[in-house]
């Protein structure tokens, strides 16, 4: 499919998968003409990306990521390591997060009481 219809089908706009091809992102192939042709693989692979980012892992990471990813099988270990330490990093996160949840429910408890 050409970029409008990649564009249509994952919701993002033509200039930011400009962008993502621009940061080796994304590397679609070309036809003939040199219009971008994107695939199934290409859609998976844009999902991941959004994924990560919603997960909070910076654009410099997620390009390491891509270029790893880019150059074949032979660096499996690295993109799992990448992986790994993002996981510890939501898990550390997680855990401030249930911490700070538990104060404010400490605090909010300090308030019923006092307004009962």
């Amino acid at each position: 499919m050409k970029i409008k219809e990649f564009s249509q089908k994952c919701g993002l706009s033509i200039d930011t998968l400009r962008y993502y091809e621009k940061e080796n992102l994304l590397q679609p192939s070309r036809d003939i003409n040199g219009y971008r042709i994107y695939g199934d693989r290409d859609i998976e692979w844009l999902g991941f990306i959004l994924r990560l980012k919603e997960m909070g892992v910076p654009i410099s990471q997620i390009k390491v990521y891509a270029q790893l990813r880019y150059l074949g099988d032979s660096t499996i270990h690295q993109r799992y390591e990448l992986l790994l330490q993002h996981q510890k990093r939501l898990q550390l996160q997680q855990q401030k997060l249930s911490e700070h949840q538990a104060y404010l429910e400490d605090k909010l408890k300090f308030y019923r009481e006092i307004m009962d």
